[in-house]
Protein backbone atom coordinates (compact mmCIF):
# COMPACT_ATOMS: atom_id res chain seq x y z
CA UNK A 1 0.00 0.00 0.00
CA UNK A 2 1.40 3.23 -0.93
CA UNK A 3 0.46 6.90 0.03
CA UNK A 4 -0.25 9.68 -2.45
CA UNK A 5 2.44 11.89 -2.80
CA UNK A 6 2.78 15.47 -1.65
CA UNK A 7 1.39 17.35 -4.74
CA UNK A 8 3.70 20.63 -4.25
CA UNK A 9 6.75 18.85 -3.81
CA UNK A 10 5.57 16.58 -6.22
CA UNK A 11 5.62 19.17 -8.71
CA UNK A 12 8.41 21.16 -7.84
CA UNK A 13 11.33 20.28 -10.10
CA UNK A 14 13.87 21.42 -7.75
CA UNK A 15 12.37 19.61 -4.25
CA UNK A 16 12.77 16.52 -6.39
CA UNK A 17 16.62 17.52 -7.38
CA UNK A 18 17.09 18.03 -3.59
CA UNK A 19 15.67 15.21 -1.74
CA UNK A 20 17.39 13.13 0.66
CA UNK A 21 16.22 10.12 -0.19
CA UNK A 22 17.57 9.24 -3.12
CA UNK A 23 20.82 8.97 -1.29
CA UNK A 24 19.41 5.96 0.49
CA UNK A 25 17.68 4.33 -2.63
CA UNK A 26 21.59 4.27 -4.28
CA UNK A 27 22.78 3.09 -0.91
CA UNK A 28 20.69 0.63 -0.85
CA UNK A 29 21.54 -0.42 -4.06
CA UNK A 30 24.97 -0.78 -3.56
CA UNK A 31 24.76 -2.91 -1.27
CA UNK A 32 25.16 -6.43 -1.53
CA UNK A 33 22.98 -9.62 -0.84
CA UNK A 34 24.56 -10.10 3.17
CA UNK A 35 24.18 -6.10 3.66
CA UNK A 36 20.77 -5.49 2.11
CA UNK A 37 19.49 -8.40 5.18
CA UNK A 38 21.53 -6.90 7.90
CA UNK A 39 19.54 -3.44 6.67
CA UNK A 40 16.26 -5.57 6.54
CA UNK A 41 17.26 -6.99 10.05
CA UNK A 42 17.65 -3.90 11.36
CA UNK A 43 14.01 -2.19 10.00
CA UNK A 44 12.42 -5.55 11.40
CA UNK A 45 13.72 -5.19 14.66
CA UNK A 46 12.89 -2.13 15.00
CA UNK A 47 9.28 -2.79 13.92
CA UNK A 48 9.12 -5.66 16.54
CA UNK A 49 10.59 -3.39 19.20
CA UNK A 50 7.99 -0.67 18.70
CA UNK A 51 4.89 -3.04 18.58
CA UNK A 52 5.79 -4.77 21.66
CA UNK A 53 6.43 -1.37 23.61
CA UNK A 54 3.02 -0.96 21.89
CA UNK A 55 1.38 -3.87 23.58
CA UNK A 56 0.22 -4.70 20.08
CA UNK A 57 2.57 -8.52 20.52
CA UNK A 58 0.51 -9.33 23.45
CA UNK A 59 -1.80 -12.39 22.56
CA UNK A 60 -5.23 -11.24 23.21
CA UNK A 61 -7.61 -13.99 24.79
CA UNK A 62 -9.91 -15.95 22.24
CA UNK A 63 -7.61 -14.58 19.31
CA UNK A 64 -6.85 -17.15 17.32
CA UNK A 65 -2.93 -17.43 15.55
CA UNK A 66 -2.65 -17.96 12.10
CA UNK A 67 -1.30 -21.35 11.14
CA UNK A 68 1.12 -22.73 8.66
CA UNK A 69 -1.32 -23.25 5.74
CA UNK A 70 -3.55 -20.19 6.52
CA UNK A 71 -4.50 -17.64 4.06
CA UNK A 72 -2.92 -14.94 6.16
CA UNK A 73 0.26 -16.88 6.43
CA UNK A 74 0.78 -17.11 2.84
CA UNK A 75 -0.61 -13.56 2.13
CA UNK A 76 2.02 -12.16 4.16
CA UNK A 77 4.63 -14.37 2.42
CA UNK A 78 3.54 -13.92 -0.99
CA UNK A 79 3.28 -10.01 -0.69
CA UNK A 80 6.22 -10.02 0.85
CA UNK A 81 7.76 -10.99 -2.79
CA UNK A 82 5.22 -8.95 -4.92
CA UNK A 83 6.31 -5.73 -3.09
CA UNK A 84 9.89 -6.13 -3.55
CA UNK A 85 9.42 -6.63 -6.91
CA UNK A 86 7.59 -3.19 -6.95
CA UNK A 87 10.32 -1.80 -4.98
CA UNK A 88 12.99 -3.17 -7.57
CA UNK A 89 11.21 -1.77 -10.72
CA UNK A 90 10.58 1.47 -8.25
CA UNK A 91 14.32 1.81 -8.01
CA UNK A 92 14.83 1.25 -11.55
CA UNK A 93 13.02 4.04 -13.02
CA UNK A 94 14.47 6.60 -10.67
CA UNK A 95 17.46 5.51 -12.28
CA UNK A 96 16.23 6.66 -15.69
CA UNK A 97 14.31 9.01 -15.09
CA UNK A 98 14.37 13.17 -14.36
CA UNK A 99 10.60 13.36 -13.93
CA UNK A 100 9.91 14.75 -10.74
CA UNK A 101 6.34 13.65 -10.55
CA UNK A 102 7.52 10.30 -11.56
CA UNK A 103 10.78 9.99 -9.28
CA UNK A 104 8.17 10.91 -6.31
CA UNK A 105 5.89 8.52 -6.78
CA UNK A 106 8.53 6.02 -7.34
CA UNK A 107 10.16 6.87 -4.10
CA UNK A 108 6.31 6.84 -2.58
CA UNK A 109 6.01 3.27 -4.05
CA UNK A 110 9.46 2.10 -2.90
CA UNK A 111 9.31 3.40 0.77
CA UNK A 112 5.56 2.34 1.72
CA UNK A 113 5.82 -0.94 0.35
CA UNK A 114 9.32 -1.82 1.69
CA UNK A 115 7.38 -0.57 5.61
CA UNK A 116 4.44 -3.36 4.89
CA UNK A 117 7.75 -5.70 3.97
CA UNK A 118 8.81 -5.19 7.15
CA UNK A 119 5.45 -5.45 9.02
CA UNK A 120 4.42 -8.74 7.05
CA UNK A 121 7.98 -10.12 8.29
CA UNK A 122 7.27 -9.37 11.40
CA UNK A 123 3.62 -10.98 11.87
CA UNK A 124 5.34 -14.55 10.82
CA UNK A 125 7.80 -13.99 12.97
CA UNK A 126 4.86 -13.28 16.07
CA UNK A 127 2.94 -15.94 15.07
CA UNK A 128 5.89 -18.53 14.88
CA UNK A 129 6.17 -18.99 11.51
CA UNK A 130 9.01 -19.22 9.00
CA UNK A 131 9.07 -16.69 6.15
CA UNK A 132 9.18 -19.40 3.52
CA UNK A 133 6.35 -21.93 3.82
CA UNK A 134 6.14 -25.64 3.09
CA UNK A 135 3.30 -24.42 -0.12
CA UNK A 136 4.26 -23.64 -3.14
CA UNK A 137 3.88 -19.89 -3.33
CA UNK A 138 0.25 -18.83 -4.61
CA UNK A 139 -1.24 -22.20 -2.88
CA UNK A 140 -3.13 -20.21 -0.56
CA UNK A 141 -5.48 -18.30 -3.70
CA UNK A 142 -5.75 -21.91 -5.04
CA UNK A 143 -9.34 -21.70 -4.63
CA UNK A 144 -9.74 -18.76 -6.94
CA UNK A 145 -10.78 -18.76 -10.63
CA UNK A 146 -7.77 -18.73 -12.50
CA UNK A 147 -5.35 -19.76 -9.84
CA UNK A 148 -6.71 -22.72 -9.35
CA UNK A 149 -3.76 -25.31 -9.01
CA UNK A 150 -1.48 -22.28 -9.44
CA UNK A 151 0.83 -22.31 -6.77
CA UNK A 152 4.30 -23.42 -7.83
CA UNK A 153 6.71 -20.32 -8.74
CA UNK A 154 6.47 -16.73 -8.49
CA UNK A 155 6.00 -16.22 -11.92
CA UNK A 156 2.53 -17.25 -11.21
CA UNK A 157 1.92 -14.23 -9.00
CA UNK A 158 -0.96 -12.03 -10.44
CA UNK A 159 0.96 -9.08 -11.88
CA UNK A 160 4.42 -10.33 -11.68
CA UNK A 161 7.22 -9.19 -14.22
CA UNK A 162 8.69 -11.22 -16.19
CA UNK A 163 12.59 -11.58 -16.41
CA UNK A 164 12.32 -10.14 -20.40
CA UNK A 165 10.20 -6.86 -19.12
CA UNK A 166 12.82 -6.09 -16.32
CA UNK A 167 15.53 -6.48 -19.05
CA UNK A 168 13.63 -3.92 -21.12
CA UNK A 169 13.18 -1.24 -18.58
CA UNK A 170 16.91 -1.70 -17.58
CA UNK A 171 18.16 -0.86 -21.10
CA UNK A 172 15.46 1.73 -21.49
CA UNK A 173 16.44 5.24 -20.48
CA UNK A 174 14.21 9.07 -20.51
CA UNK A 175 10.16 8.79 -21.61
CA UNK A 176 10.84 5.18 -22.76
CA UNK A 177 12.11 3.68 -19.69
CA UNK A 178 8.87 5.84 -17.74
CA UNK A 179 6.33 4.19 -20.41
CA UNK A 180 7.74 0.63 -20.10
CA UNK A 181 7.78 1.89 -15.89
CA UNK A 182 3.95 2.73 -15.69
CA UNK A 183 2.91 -0.19 -17.83
CA UNK A 184 4.74 -2.38 -15.99
CA UNK A 185 3.85 -1.13 -12.59
CA UNK A 186 -0.35 -0.85 -13.28
CA UNK A 187 -0.17 -4.47 -14.38
CA UNK A 188 1.73 -5.29 -10.66
CA UNK A 189 -0.48 -2.92 -8.51
CA UNK A 190 -3.91 -4.55 -10.69
CA UNK A 191 -2.32 -8.12 -9.43
CA UNK A 192 -1.41 -7.24 -5.69
CA UNK A 193 -4.93 -5.84 -5.68
CA UNK A 194 -6.23 -8.80 -6.84
CA UNK A 195 -4.12 -10.92 -4.14
CA UNK A 196 -5.65 -8.09 -1.57
CA UNK A 197 -9.13 -8.63 -2.49
CA UNK A 198 -8.55 -12.54 -1.64
CA UNK A 199 -6.89 -11.54 1.67
CA UNK A 200 -9.45 -9.41 2.87
CA UNK A 201 -12.59 -12.30 1.87
CA UNK A 202 -10.47 -14.88 3.28
CA UNK A 203 -7.80 -13.90 5.98
CA UNK A 204 -8.88 -14.51 9.70
CA UNK A 205 -6.53 -12.31 11.24
CA UNK A 206 -7.97 -8.41 11.49
CA UNK A 207 -4.37 -7.27 11.04
CA UNK A 208 -4.23 -8.57 7.69
CA UNK A 209 -7.58 -8.12 6.49
CA UNK A 210 -6.74 -4.32 7.19
CA UNK A 211 -3.77 -4.00 5.62
CA UNK A 212 -5.21 -5.87 2.36
CA UNK A 213 -8.13 -3.08 2.55
CA UNK A 214 -5.56 -0.09 2.61
CA UNK A 215 -3.85 -2.49 -0.05
CA UNK A 216 -6.79 -2.25 -2.21
CA UNK A 217 -7.73 1.06 -2.10
CA UNK A 218 -4.62 2.35 -2.60
CA UNK A 219 -3.29 0.64 -5.58
CA UNK A 220 -6.57 1.35 -6.90
CA UNK A 221 -6.22 5.08 -6.57
CA UNK A 222 -2.93 4.69 -7.80
CA UNK A 223 -3.73 3.00 -11.31
CA UNK A 224 -6.13 5.67 -12.06
CA UNK A 225 -3.18 8.51 -11.45
CA UNK A 226 -0.80 6.40 -13.21
CA UNK A 227 -2.79 5.56 -16.40
CA UNK A 228 -3.11 8.90 -16.91
CA UNK A 229 0.48 9.64 -16.78
CA UNK A 230 1.74 7.01 -19.36
CA UNK A 231 -1.56 8.37 -21.49
CA UNK A 232 0.61 11.85 -21.54
CA UNK A 233 3.24 9.62 -22.96
CA UNK A 234 1.66 8.11 -25.52
CA UNK A 235 0.58 5.02 -23.75
CA UNK A 236 2.40 1.92 -23.36
CA UNK A 237 5.06 0.62 -25.71
CA UNK A 238 4.69 -2.29 -28.18
CA UNK A 239 6.30 -5.33 -27.03
CA UNK A 240 8.93 -5.32 -29.20
CA UNK A 241 9.84 -1.55 -28.88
Amino acid sequence: MTSDPTPDAAADPAAGAAETPSALVRTWRALDGAGRTVVAAGVVLALLVGLAAGGLLVGRPGRAVPTEGSVDAGFARDMQAHHGQAVELSVMLRDRSDDPVLRAIALDILTAQQQQVGQMFAWLRVWGLPQSGEADPMAWMAGEHGHAGAGGALADMPGWVQPADLRRLEQADGVEAERIFLALMIDHHLGGVEMARYAVEHAQDAQVVRLAEGIVTAQEREVTVLRDLLDERGGPLPADA
